[in-house]
């Protein structure tokens, strides 16, 4: 039971279970199976599990259940179910619910892999998926129609943040039927209003900041208790998409220090994008907290915050970009973000390479476009950091 506790003390002690010890850390029960009193007592559960009885980890785990339960209290939903990586959540909450003829609509703005997914994997087993531009509310009215199954969209797209109104997306969907499934990886738990704002269904990459210290993979679905044990918990469990005990450990330990992570990233990051934005170097500067941003107004409303992550445009293309990725000494090179370590991606050749020229271009992806998820460090530090690699292009 969610109790009437601020998001800090829920991040630090909401589903917590504790054993006959009485520890204070949350315990690892890393355990595959259960044992059982009698037969007559496997049965009943097999029948019928309670809400603090197992069977099998792929089914469930004390341990991965506090993950669960402490997720949903933060992000408003009434259930959740924890899953092997970001990926296995999304491919989880769609699939499951999805079946050939089935009509989705989804922003066009996406992660490289989950367009995989739209395009490729539900494509080939009979669902159509209309893709639109997710800040474009007239293509979403234009594309969603009565019998449309779900919407999908990243509230924040990857890797040019762009922002998409939930609630009017929400509105839309709903109005036509569909369920409104959200990946809110970008905008964390602590900034993300979705749920209140409309959606359905919430995914999450735990990969990212939850985990906050490239220790996991790691995923999470949350949403009603209907769709989440009778939906996904079916699939999911059949399938053996779930997070292991051990994962789910390495997350309860991330989300402890969650809120101050994110807000010390947020803050970090709105100084670099202000020092960043009159740089004749770049072409141009992308972070929902600027006032320049085209969804600058939607971001502070829906979110109180521009988030932890900019992206920026270097004069001179892919080999600037380079030139400059190379020159960085505390910034790491890396394709994952969320970091307690700030970390530049080059989307054009690495997250987002599979995809056409023409359209990475549409989406955003140029040459010169560099995604920095900021991290823990000083910022001074980043900004000369940055400053040192600009001079090296």
């Amino acid at each position: 039971m969610t109790r009437d506790w601020n998001r800090r003390t829920q991040l630090v002690h909401e589903g917590s279970r504790r054993s006959q010890y009485g520890e204070m850390a949350e315990a690892i029960f890393l355990t595959q199976g259960f044992a059982y009193d009698s037969a007559e007592q496997a049965e009943a559960r097999f029948l019928q599990a309670g809400a603090d009885e197992f069977i099998y980890a792929r089914y469930g785990n004390p341990t991965t259940r506090m993950f669960e339960e402490r997720i949903a209290a933060i992000e408003g939903t009434e259930d959740a179910f924890a899953t092997a990586s970001g990926m296995a959540a999304v491919n989880g909450a769609l699939v499951s619910m999805l079946r050939a003829g089935d009509h989705v609509v989804s922003s066009r703005a996406l992660f490289g892999s989950c367009l995989y997914i739209l395009e490729e994997v539900l494509v080939r087993f009979g669902v159509r998926v209309t893709f639109v531009d997710g800040t474009d509310l007239d293509q979403w009215r234009a594309a969603v129609v009565p019998g449309t199954k779900a919407v999908f969209f990243e509230s924040i797209s990857n890797p040019a943040l762009e922002v998409i109104d939930i609630e009017s997306v929400s509105e839309i969907a709903h109005a036509a039927g569909a369920l409104v499934v959200v990946d809110n990886v970008f905008a964390t738990p602590i900034f993300s209003r979705a749920v209140a704002q409309g959606a359905d269904v919430v995914v999450y990459s735990t990969t990212k900041h939850i985990d906050g210290q490239g220790r996991a993979l790691g995923g999470v679905i949350g949403g009603t208790t209907q769709f989440i044990r009778k939906v996904v918990e079916p699939y999911m469990k059949h399938t053996g998409g779930s997070m292991s005990p051990f994962t789910a450990w390495i997350m309860l330990n991330g989300m402890v220090t969650l809120d101050l992570r994110c807000r010390a990233m947020a803050e970090s990051a709105a100084k670099i994008a202000a020092v960043l934005a009159g740089d004749d170097r770049l072409s141009r500067v992308i972070f929902p907290g600027l006032p320049s941003h085209p969804q600058h107004e939607l971001t502070l409303r829906q979110m109180g915050s521009g988030g932890t992550l900019l992206a920026f445009d270097i004069k001179g293309g892919k080999e600037a970009a380079f030139r400059f990725m190379n020159a960085l000494e505390i910034i790491k090179i890396s394709n994952n973000l969320g970091d307690a370590k700030t970390i530049a991606t080059h989307p054009a050749t690495t997250t987002h390479q599979r995809l056409p020229e023409d359209q990475k271009a549409k989406l955003g992806i140029t040459p010169g476009l560099i995604r920095l998820s900021v991290g823990l460090e000083d910022s001074d530090d980043l900004i000369a950091d940055l400053n040192r690699a600009f001079g090296m292009i």
